[in-house]
């Protein structure tokens, strides 16, 4: 996911372990698995041969490793390699695919599964990006592109972000293929360049081949939070939609002058004040249905007082003392409302010279059907200096959009994660970052951020940090959770 400098944000934070027994115990049993609770309703794994499935677990470490020994940092990507890595793999198999270098060094990479009846439905996409952050090596236990493996975890840049579930849904190719199944929808593989900064990647593709998408009705991409506390899975976080960026960037004009004499109306002091004014103004509450949804489901897992609140959210935000408490809670504040964030300021170049301007740059983040321009106006009767300008940086804006729970994906999410997690709730989230799910909605894909993985906080948090790293025992079950869940609303009925 996008961050930092193009803060489409990646996010994670929940869980899909996975381990199944068919008369012998394939994987072992993670903390908190509790496996398949409805017998009756056998999941599509448990019709793989266990010597198939134990090869496939075996494949997706061999190839992760591999995988993130490709250096795809971004500036400048090279993800041709990473295509190729893809292309050769999917020769050996059999499996149709194409590789686009739609610049020097930058491609995307298609195949496909078809489905196997004579009618079937609209096909389902699973996308990842190639391209990963920058790394300083100094700061990381083993090199970053090693995909070294320590103390039971693989080690590299993109073990989390997301190298991994890119692996993930290469196994389901794979197994798709050899275990010759009953499809009654094309099966798309894509992987993009390029996520990590401008999005040009999914921008070439969208542009010069939709036909590939084949009017694709679903899509799973990353996004989805899944987390390990304590050794128990707490929720299955599935992303139904994102907030959008909409950066802003304050210039404030006054006369120059000598540091020695001070300007009451330079312009650091000018946008001082103006930022004061920005970042005191308290955006409105707007409360979407997808949040509602969300902190209902978590309600019985929070404190009494807190669950009555989550229960009836949209009341609980009538009380000013809920309202403190909103404003000055990370977890909560984004999901409400439109946010604001002071990023960069700059001004004189020197201690002793008042410049004759100095901005500063906000990162602005909007719900789903709020109007730019809109906020734009607010906020400039907010400043309300005419030396001061607010302007958007140029090419940032997309409308926010999100997919909905009613879904047959969403519902195979559910009813997979149901098979492996007792008493786990499958929450809809809203992100506050930024995933490409919001370039292929507007095709009329539904889209969703789901893992197959697990992570505890810290592992979570080394994605764009230092050690990124995975547990081995999520590489081996994750592509086998991602596999059910995929025929589930792929598979022939």
């Amino acid at each position: 996911m996008l961050q930092a400098h193009v803060q489409q944000s990646c996010t994670l934070s929940i869980t899909a372990l996975l381990a199944v027994t068919l008369g012998i115990t394939l994987v072992e049993t993670p903390p908190g698995y509790a496996g398949p609770t409805t017998p009756s309703a056998p999941l599509a794994s448990s019709r793989v041969p266990p010597d198939h499935l134990s090869h496939y677990s075996d494949l997706a470490v061999e190839w992760l490793q591999q995988y993130l020994r490709i250096d795809t940092t971004n500036p400048p990507g090279n993800e041709l390699q990473a295509a190729n890595f893809f292309k050769k793999i999917l020769d050996n198999e059999g499996i149709e695919n194409r590789v686009f270098e739609y610049q020097p060094g930058r491609a995307d990479f298609w195949a496909r599964i078809p489905h196997t009846g004579t009618s079937s439905k609209r096909p389902i996409v699973l996308l990842n990006h190639m391209d990963v952050v920058t790394s300083d090596a100094s700061h990381w236990r083993v090199p970053p592109f090693s995909g070294q493996m320590l103390d039971g975890s693989i080690y590299g840049r993109g073990a989390q972000d997301m190298k991994n579930e890119g692996i993930a849904q290469l196994v389901v190719m794979v197994a798709l293929k050899r275990e010759t199944v009953a499809l009654d929808r094309d099966v798309i593989f894509l992987a993009v360049s390029d996520e990590e900064a401008d999005g040009s990647g999914s921008d070439w593709m969208i542009a010069n081949h939709q036909d590939l998408l084949e009017n694709a009705e679903f899509l799973i991409n990353e996004g989805g939070e899944n987390l390990q506390q304590d050794g128990k899975v707490r929720y299955i976080g599935v992303d139904v939609g994102e907030k959008i960026p909409y950066w802003l960037h304050v210039v404030a004009h006054g006369r120059p002058g000598h540091g020695s004499r001070p300007i009451p109306d330079s312009a650091p002091n000018r946008l001082v004040r103006a930022l004061d004014r920005i970042l005191a103004y308290r955006t409105p509450y707007k409360l979407l249905p997808v949040v509602e949804e969300s902190l209902r489901e978590m309600a019985p897992y929070e404190t009494p007082e807190r669950a009555k609140k989550f229960r009836n959210l949209r009341q609980a935000l009538r009380d000013p003392a809920f309202q403190q408490q909103v404003d000055h809670d990370e977890s909560l504040n984004f999901l409400v409302r439109n946010t604001i964030s002071l990023t960069m300021m700059g001004g004189s170049e020197q201690t002793n010279v008042i410049p004759a301007e100095a901005w500063a740059s906000l990162d602005v983040r909007l719900l789903p059907g709020e109007d730019g321009q809109r906020f734009l106006e607010t906020i400039r009767r907010v400043v309300n200096d005419p030396e001061v300008s607010v302007e958007p940086v140029p090419g940032r804006f997309r409308e926010a959009n999100y997919s909905p729970t009613n879904t047959a994906l969403y519902e195979a999410i559910r009813q997979v994660s149901g098979q492996y997690f007792r008493d786990v709730p499958v929450v809809p989230r809203l992100t506050s970052g930024y995933t490409e799910n919001q370039r292929y909605r507007p095709l009329g894909i539904d889209a969703y951020g789901f893992t197959p993985y697990t992570a505890t906080d810290a592992e979570g948090s080394s994605e764009h940090g230092n050690d990124e790293r995975i547990r081995v025992e999520e590489v081996r079950r994750g592509p086998r959770i991602l596999y059910d869940v995929v025929m589930a609303v792929a598979g022939a009925q």
